[in-house]
């Protein structure tokens, strides 16, 4: 294997800007081994090679490639984020096949700032599970791959813990960056309202946002740095002053239970952030139960927007249900904004006593990657509450909520603890994690990848 696979997305950029190697040698080994190993794990739904390679060529050539923040970095984007000339699908045949006619701004920024997009990835449905699979076909995770990769950025999570790109975009209404990031072994970010540019057309009313996975916390950072055109955004220096840390390993559910080894995890983070010098306090976070049903119907009916323009015939068999409930409930008016703006300020009020929060990202390990869009609404619903609970009440908050490794399962997939905050402090998510990161260093890319 090529050598410059598998660098990160800093070590590539400075190759690129100092002309040891040049951005059609960097795409054309990732391409190479894209080509090697995707027939296996089915990340991406478009592979761009003849494309990517122009693009390449035509970076070689900039005037300004010395000063490119991701000079020739491959990037991987999600299948509901626009690429110029390529079809946008979101993940179901039921869309439309035609292709975009411009890029979404986040996209233009990362070409701009040097990276070549190499493909789009695959996603379940409209993004509407944390199982990635669809009538395209079933993405499986680099670690064990009779298991998913979570989702709904399952493919660009998958693209990056298998080595085929250093980072990928991906988006997260629920939990859709942080779950694949912590069932791959990957730093994933949700940023907080306005730091980046939003979804087109919905934003699942204001829960869903753009963010990056990468291998380390400080390639997440440039590229999050890039993407909202903020360089201080770049900053993963420890934080200057002793932090107050709550940690929890309660599960939202209060009859339901955390897996031990994702408790652990938790802990382990914890423990590295005390020796780091931060006030650590082990508590029973409070879940709000009462906001339970609001961000139940309002995930519902954020995927049913997302479906208006479709023929509900023509979805899977579990999103018709889906999308029949949410428009339900949006005609009934259970999609309350001024239930989330009580919640904001209820959990804006914890976050006065506390800077961050760590819990675990997932509940369980991930499921067996089956063909879960053949299956029916419950099995869905059901696989989805087993292991992935714990991400939704942070966009339903719109506060910064971070993945980051923290060891491994006995089953064969990573571990990760999840790191919040309250709302603008996505620097400090980033310079804690960066703390874990330096005590604790993880596996950048799947060992069985």
């Amino acid at each position: 294997m090529n050598p410059i696979v598998g660098a990160t997305a800093h070590e590539i950029a400075e190759h690129v800007r100092l002309g040891t190697v040049s951005p059609v040698e960097v795409v054309r080994a990732h391409l190479d081994r894209i080509a090697s190993i995707d027939e296996r794990i089915g990340a991406f739904e478009v592979v761009r090679a003849e494309r990517a390679l122009a693009d390449a060529e035509a970076l070689a050539e900039r005037s300004d490639l010395a000063d490119l923040p991701l000079a020739g970095v491959p990037v991987a984007i999600k299948d509901n984020v626009a690429v110029s000339g390529e079809p946008m699908r979101s993940g179901s045949v039921a869309s439309d096949p035609q292709l975009q006619p411009r890029d979404h701004t986040i996209v233009a920024r990362l070409r701009a700032a040097g990276a070549i997009v190499v493909g789009i990835t695959r996603m379940p449905e409209l993004g509407a599970w944390p199982m990635t699979d669809n009538r395209f076909g079933i993405t499986r995770n680099p670690w064990e791959p009779s298991r998913t990769p979570g989702g709904s950025s399952g493919g660009s999570a998958a693209a990056v813990s298998a080595g085929m790109v250093p980072l990928a975009l991906g988006n997260d209404g629920g939990g859709s960056v942080r779950i694949p990031a912590a069932a791959c072994g990957l730093f994933g970010l949700k940023p907080g309202n306005d730091v980046l540019p939003r979804l087109e057309p919905h934003d699942w009313f204001g829960m869903a946002e753009n963010g990056p996975l990468a291998t380390t916390v400080a390639d997440a950072a440039l590229m999050l740095s890039v993407m909202a055109a903020r360089d201080d955004l770049r900053d993963v220096r420890p934080p200057a002053r002793a932090l107050r840390i709550a940690v929890s390993t309660r599960h939202p559910l209060r009859w339901a239970r955390i897996d031990p080894a994702y408790a652990q995890g938790v802990r382990d983070a914890a423990e590295a952030l005390a020796g780091a010098g931060h006030d650590v306090e082990e508590i029973s976070f409070p879940y709000p139960l009462s906001h339970s049903l609001h961000i139940v119907l309002r995930w519902m009916a954020s995927v049913a927007q997302d479906a208006e323009a479709w023929k509900i015939a023509d979805l899977e068999p579990r999103n018709r249900r889906h999308v029949r409930l949410g428009a339900r409930a949006r005609r009934a008016g259970f999609v309350r904004l001024e239930a989330a703006d009580r919640y904001r300020a209820q959990m804006r009020r914890f976050f006065e006593r506390y800077d961050v929060l760590v819990t675990p990202t997932l509940a369980a390990p991930p499921p067996r990657a089956l063909s879960y869009h053949e299956r029916g609404w419950l099995a869905s619903i059901l696989a989805s509450q087993r292991f992935a609970p714990m991400t939704f009440p942070w966009n339903y908050a719109r506060f910064p909520a971070a993945a980051v490794p923290a060891g491994m399962h006995p089953c064969g997939t990573p571990l990760s603890a999840q790191i919040v905050s309250s709302d603008g402090n996505e620097g400090l998510v980033l310079r804690v994690a960066g703390v874990v990161e330096a005590a604790r260093p993880w596996s950048r890319h799947a060992q069985s990848g």
